[in-house]
């Protein structure tokens, strides 16, 4: 018996492409507030990556995502910290459709920190299933700087 499938499926050959592409590069969106900062790191060497084709990939087909959001403090004694939660949706989706779940968890994080120590929020958002710790984290949130910024008013 034969098996019968279609043999050249472009669109299948298009997102496996674009899957390998995100991964290879090891791409990580990181959006910090209140600057409004967002772009796109290599989270392995700390890397920004220009938009262009991997912006491509990451935005117009589906992935399985991993994002981490964080308060981003500082204590009275100047120890920085961050103080997080790492979210996995079932699914496939795309970028844009990713708000809704982002929106919910970062808001019980922001409201869930010591207001005195936030200066900053944030979240990386990871189009693979790949799990951050918190020194991973920590590391690429300094790369982008989310520690310059002015406080959050409390």
């Amino acid at each position: 018996m034969s098996k019968v499938r279609k043999q050249n499926n472009l669109r299948a050959r298009v997102e496996r492409s674009c899957r390998s592409l995100v991964r290879a590069n090891h791409v990580a969106v990181v959006n910090i507030d209140p600057s409004g900062r967002q772009g796109m790191i290599n989270y392995k060497s700390l890397k920004n990556i220009a938009p262009g084709k991997i912006g491509q990939a990451v935005c117009e087909i589906t992935h399985r995502w991993t994002i981490f959001l964080s308060a981003i403090c500082i204590d009275q004694t100047g120890n920085r910290y961050l103080k997080s939660v790492e979210v996995a949706p079932d699914g496939m989706y795309l970028s844009d459709h990713l708000e809704e779940v982002i929106e919910h968890c970062y808001r019980e994080i922001r409201d869930s920190a010591n207001p005195q120590h936030m200066v900053a929020s944030g979240w990386i958002a990871i189009p693979d299933v790949v799990s951050l710790d918190e020194r991973q984290a920590y590391r690429i949130f300094a790369a982008v700087g989310a520690w310059n910024q002015l406080k959050v008013a409390a």
